[in-house]
């Protein structure tokens, strides 16, 4: 599966879906399927293409669309290890106020031992992996929690879904 980052929020960024799906056919992916307009790409694709996904889709489409756009890519396996791994929903908070930030890289312990726990309560965040579980009780307009914040203070790129799209995903690539 392809995350991709800032497609089609607020006007910016147009990527439409069945172009986006294409562009990942072309390049040998089988089985694709887009999932909502925000950049959810479901595929399969022969080990030795994998590595190369992120690079070769993002050049296409700022050949093609003139934007760069961010892409993190994640196994069915690992989409089902961050639903396991959530520590909020383990304490019972309510599945509407959890996202995840789906990180490109892992961060290094410094680095995750140096962000700001206080930063925007009553938001709270879990870095595992490399997955940022957030607690948003007044929603995601409302947080200072950001993918800039992550990324510069984590040194990697990361991308936002909703708990419900995360479940869905992994529902879509289990079926």
């Amino acid at each position: 599966m392809a995350l991709l980052r800032g497609v089609n929020v607020g006007g910016k960024n147009k990527l439409p879906m069945a172009d986006l799906a294409a562009i990942f056919a072309d390049i040998g992916c089988c089985h694709v399927s887009t999932y909502i307009q925000s950049g959810n790409v479901l595929f399969s694709a022969p080990s030795t293409l994998l590595k190369k996904i992120a690079k070769l889709v993002q050049d296409r489409i700022a050949t093609r669309f003139g934007i760069q756009v961010p892409i993190v890519i994640r196994s069915s396996e690992q989409l089902a290890d961050t639903l396991r791994a959530n520590p909020f929903l383990k304490m019972g908070k309510a599945e509407a106020t959890l996202h995840v930030y789906f990180l490109a890289d892992k961060p290094g312990t410094d680095a995750v031992n140096g962000l700001d726990a206080a930063r925007s309560t009553p938001d709270e965040f879990r870095v595992i992996h490399q997955e940022i579980f957030l607690y948003l009780p007044n929603g995601m307009a409302r947080t200072k929690l950001t993918n800039a914040w992550f990324d510069s203070k984590l040194k990697t790129v990361s991308t936002a879904r909703s708990w419900a799209t995360v479940n869905k995903l992994l529902a879509l690539m289990q079926a």
